[in-house]
């Protein structure tokens, strides 16, 4: 069960110092925190400069406060006990539609072993590329070249983590001519679940079969014109699904970045963390729908509303 707030873009919380999202030298950011602190020391002077009774009501104002706090921490560590619960309970049923999508099981009421059942139709073909396409979120970032790799994909799972804090996204794949990891995962540490708070992200390093790349884009330029020199490989990066399991680092130092740069990392991080989260709350526990093309993109609640059109029977072409 995903908390609603889940989607919503996260802020990056930087290992060195931060202001406002922004990358600042050590002079500035004391500069800065001075005069955070003098309006902090304002907004108090306000409160004790209270008469006495309007102060006694906000005393009393400040011990409700803590007891719907008491009560918000209460919520959530029943939530994540509700949500554990549920995951549980949801796993039969990823596994049965595991089964069904890469031909290990069979529905009521397919015939077996008939003579159009040939092996590209075991199962359902290109489950989860078509599922993964249908969102427009994750199709921006699929190429046409990725989507040969992808028809190899035979699942998706989602772990939540609390020590640490975060989640993870592991993509199973058949052997296929591009890579040879059977798993591809992609891990996000949080600082804060409910903000969310985005520390860090890291993915599987792949193991890309020669000449196979779907990142990079390889190219023979000869050094010079002299016979029986060895080509050099040019292979600068390219867009590329497969760059979600290579996030950007975050600099762990403030020299390191600048401001424009400190932006354009941020951006780069939240649309990341916007690919992680839609598959987690989104194509992973409603992937047929998204396969048919009944699920929708937008702020609205498709749980509830994707199968109000749907006539009694109708089946996926």
């Amino acid at each position: 069960m995903a908390n609603d707030n889940n989607n919503q873009m996260p802020s990056l919380e930087y290992p060195s110092v931060q202001d406002g999202g922004a990358r600042v030298d050590l002079g500035e950011y004391f500069k800065n925190r001075i005069q955070d602190l003098a309006g902090q020391f304002s907004r108090v002077m306000g409160y004790l400069s209270l008469s006495p009774n309007p102060k006694k009501r906000v005393d009393f104002l400040r011990v409700i406060q803590r007891e719907h706090d008491e009560l918000k921490e209460k919520f959530l560590e029943e939530r994540a006990a509700l949500e554990a619960k549920y995951q549980l309970l949801y796993q039969p049923l990823f596994a049965k539609r595991y089964e069904i999508v890469n031909g290990l099981a069979e529905v009521e009421g397919v015939a077996m072993g008939t003579a159009t059942d040939t092996a590209e139709e075991k199962g359902v073909p290109c489950f989860w590329l078509v599922a993964l396409k249908n969102n427009e979120v994750v199709a921006d970032v699929i190429t046409d070249r990725d989507e040969e790799a992808l028809k190899y994909l035979k699942d998706i799972k989602y772990t939540k983590m609390v020590e640490p804090l975060g989640f993870k996204l592991e993509f199973f794949f058949d052997p296929n001519p591009y890579f040879s990891n059977t798993v591809l995962t992609k891990t996000y540490h949080m600082l804060d679940e409910d903000e969310p708070l985005l520390e860090r992200a890291f993915g599987t390093v792949i193991n890309w079969l020669p000449e196979k790349s779907l990142t990079k884009i390889a190219n023979e330029k000869q050094k010079n014109d002299l016979k029986n020199v060895e080509p050099v490989i040019d292979t600068p990066p390219c867009e590329s699904f497969f760059n979600f399991f290579d996030p950007p680092e975050i600099p762990e130092n403030d020299v390191d970045i600048d401001e424009d740069a400190c932006y354009e990392l941020q951006d780069v991080m939240e649309r990341d963390y916007d690919i992680g989260s839609t598959i987690r709350d989104k194509i992973i526990p409603h992937a047929v729908v998204w396969f048919t093309g009944e699920a929708v993109d937008g702020e609205g609640d498709e749980d509830d509303d994707m199968y109000d059109d749907l006539d009694d029977g109708e089946v996926c072409p």
